[in-house]
């Protein structure tokens, strides 16, 4: 069975990757999207004309955003993706006219990579959605740059980047987070999805997953990187038929399966990622010993057991939690993970369970532990620079690293 398995996941690997350079050369997008005052919104844009009837957008130039982020130099590299390289730049925050570098508000600047696994398709859905939606759970898109050949999109700083990174990379400037926190980000990004899926015209998101998932100063988690995202089932349709894409390990099965997509194929992906939250654990790694590749075939035989589900739990989590709340989050998890999309909950129910699971004194404690431990850096820093010692480009950078590229797409 798992050789078929193996097969099935190699078939679409190289179904997709034959495919990916006719889905980046189509500029013809059918996608509509509704706005925070629940208004239609027309078809993808597929033409410079077409994006600036997007009122909350600057049109940048391209000569503006080589001003801004220093010509793209190396150093001001916050993180890559499948679109390609996130650049740290600054603008006016009133006038929104690029400034110096230093000067202003800061943003980030994803420039397309024309040799990358998406392309202008996936820059037009970017914009027809995060132009036009607002949450306080979504990155905001400041801007765009059409121009030649470049493609490039401006969206709002998010000074603590991915949590893909606060979960998984090792190291003094990612410290582990406490539980509240963990369910601080959750709830986020569950309030987050569950906008998109009670839009008027409802919106999949297609590609939910840990390094999608932004955090500001304050932790509040923000979903970005919208490429793949998806209008809902309308009328009396009950789901999307659509090309599989995604990234393993976060795919719904019956998604994988049929290419049918509904919004319950999200709340899987939410599953996932709340596991990996509750595990400390990725959801794909072929680091791990044999039978623990993939987290939810090697978790949920424990979670059913109120004695072994704590073996699934981060031991750097110890003493944060009641045996309650551990309980309540690991039923949130199996529930979503249920391979019946129809017995998985909405994600309003999401949304409520998770708000009976925060803890603001937790979260405070956290956050001032680590404003302490952030002020002993900068002391330390400061001290190096005083003595002619060099810090690293790359552990000042640390602290805002934006997505690594993934390592088990299913595209290209």
């Amino acid at each position: 069975m798992y050789s078929i398995y193996r097969f099935f996941i190699f078939y679409v690997m190289n179904y997709c990757a034959d495919n990916s350079k006719k889905a980046n050369k189509d500029r013809n997008g059918g996608l509509s999207a509704s706005s925070s005052n629940g208004s239609s919104v027309p078809v993808t844009p597929r033409s410079e004309g077409e994006i600036l009837k997007t009122p909350n957008l600057k049109n940048f130039s391209f000569s503006e955003l080589k001003n801004a982020t220093r010509n793209f130099r190396p150093d001001s590299v916050l993180g890559e993706g499948g679109f390609g390289s996130v650049f740290k730049g600054w603008i006016d925050e009133n006038s929104l006219v690029a400034t110096k570098p230093g000067v202003g508000t800061v943003i980030a600047v994803k420039r397309l990579n024309p040799d990358g696994i998406q392309g202008h398709k996936e820059w037009l859905t970017e914009i027809n959605y995060l132009g036009r939606l607002q949450h306080p759970n979504l990155v905001r898109l400041i801007g765009y740059c059409l121009e030649d050949d470049h493609r490039l999109l401006i969206y709002e700083f998010m000074a603590r980047g991915s949590m893909e990174n606060h979960l998984f990379r090792r190291g003094s400037y990612f410290q582990p987070l406490s539980w509240g926190i963990r369910m601080k980000i959750a709830l986020g990004a569950a309030k987050g999805l569950a906008f998109l899926h009670n839009a008027e015209n409802q919106v999949i998101y297609r590609d939910f997953k840990a390094s999608n998932i932004l955090l500001d100063s304050n932790y509040t988690a923000k979903l970005s990187d919208f490429g793949l995202a998806r209008d809902g089932p309308t009328g009396d349709k009950s789901h999307v038929s659509t090309r599989v894409m995604g990234t393993f390990g976060y795919a719904a099965p019956e998604y994988l399966a049929t290419g049918h997509l509904t919004a319950k194929s999200d709340i899987y992906s939410f599953g996932v990622v709340f596991l990996e939250m509750l595990s400390g654990r990725r959801a794909v790694d072929k680091n791990r010993p044999s039978g623990q590749h993939n987290l939810v075939e090697w978790a949920k035989p424990y979670l059913m057991s109120k004695r072994r589900m704590f073996r699934v739990l981060d031991g750097r989590l110890d003493g944060q939690y009641s045996v309650d709340k551990a309980q309540r989050a690991v039923t949130l998890a199996l529930h979503c993970l249920r391979n019946d999309p129809r017995s998985r909950p909405t994600m309003d129910e999401v949304v409520a369970t998770l708000e009976k699971l925060q803890d603001p004194k937790d979260t405070a404690k956290f956050t001032q532990k680590e404003q302490n431990l952030t002020c002993s850096k900068s002391q330390q820093s400061a001290h190096a620079s005083g003595t002619g010692r060099r810090i690293s480009v790359e552990a000042a950078k640390a602290a805002a690293s934006y997505p690594k590229p993934s390592n088990s797409p299913l595209y290209g």
